[in-house]
């Protein structure tokens, strides 16, 4: 089981969480808290492999030109 962690809450964020339970969406605020974080924790893996992803491309070399019409019409040629 996970350790208690206190924290503070504006009124609004306090009733907001309560409004995920009251909904039935969750068991508890604590279920709440959980959720937000693991998504947090998600995004900043996004964010992360992103970046790597940016890294990669300026790394890459310099950019190639690229005609969009002609890449269109190989792709769809009847259309």
């Amino acid at each position: 089981m996970g350790k208690n962690t206190s924290i503070s809450l504006s009124e609004r964020h306090q009733k907001y969480l309560q409004s995920k339970v009251d909904s039935g969406e969750f068991a508890s605020v604590s279920e709440v808290v959980r959720d937000a974080v693991r998504r947090l924790e998600e995004r900043d893996l996004r964010i992360s492999n992103l970046r790597e992803l940016i890294r990669e491309a300026e790394e890459s070399g310099p950019p190639m030109p690229f005609d969009w019409d002609a890449f269109m019409a190989e792709k769809f040629p009847n259309a």
